[in-house]
């Protein structure tokens, strides 16, 4: 089984995510992390993200893996714990440009789809049921309203310990959201296949509880074709 989940920054696809493959048992594939510990060994070493050649040999020798954790899945790169450092204000200013590299989204894709190729998965990210996982059995777009999705931002990173202002944070959404929609490989859209989930009004666990609901109720109807 492959679910797909794809969305905007700050929609809570991640959360929902993790916690929709904690309660099938399948293995949770956050792929906005994969980019976003990229992002930040490339930043460690110093490295141009405009410069995409550079950025595919960085991620060809690099190795991502997941850990499942009792609060939190850790983002393990190069066998060290990036789980907070990926989330910092920093790397969410260049995560989008080095996503937006399609020599560095083939790289990234094939390590994502061989994640996936011997296990039940949910997976997320922005371009997930169009790339990554073409085949999934549901595909979800994960939405919330700009306000909504800047609130929870801002929450996010104060509980980190960030002093942040809320007029940067809802531009760095904005400008996060029109190069996701506008990359020349892997742009964030609704297929016509979606099924799309605004988040804006619903808890993490009315959201998990609505697409539990249609996954089990899909997978009824397979079972009687």
């Amino acid at each position: 089984m492959k679910i797909a989940i794809d969305g905007p920054a700050g929609a809570g696809k991640s959360t929902i995510a993790r916690t929709l493959a904690s309660r099938l048992s399948y293995l949770y594939i956050d792929t906005g992390a994969m980019y976003r510990a990229l992002a930040l060994k490339a930043i460690k070493a110093a490295i141009d993200i405009n410069d995409p050649q550079q950025l595919v040999d960085l991620a060809f020798h690099t190795h991502i893996s997941f850990l499942p954790d009792s609060q939190e899945q850790k983002v393990i790169c190069d066998g060290e714990d990036v789980t907070a450092d990926i989330r910092s204000p920093e790397v969410s200013s260049v995560v989008a440009q080095v996503a937006a590299h399609p020599a560095v989204r083939e790289q990234m894709v094939r390590m994502q789809q061989d994640m996936a190729r011997n296990h039940s998965v949910v997976m997320d990210g922005r371009d997930i049921g169009e790339c990554v996982l073409p085949d999934a059995d549901f595909k979800f777009f994960v939405t919330a309203s700009l306000e909504e999705r800047t609130r929870r931002r801002i929450k996010e990173l104060q509980s980190k310990g960030y002093q942040v202002n809320e007029e940067d944070i809802r531009k760095d959404i904005e400008k996060r959201d029109y190069q996701d929609a506008h990359r020349e490989v892997g742009a964030l859209k609704i297929l016509p296949d979606s099924i799309v989930i605004d988040t804006t009004d619903l808890t993490v666990e009315e959201a998990v509880t609505r697409i539990m609901s249609i996954i089990q109720g899909g997978a009824v109807i397979k079972d009687a074709l």
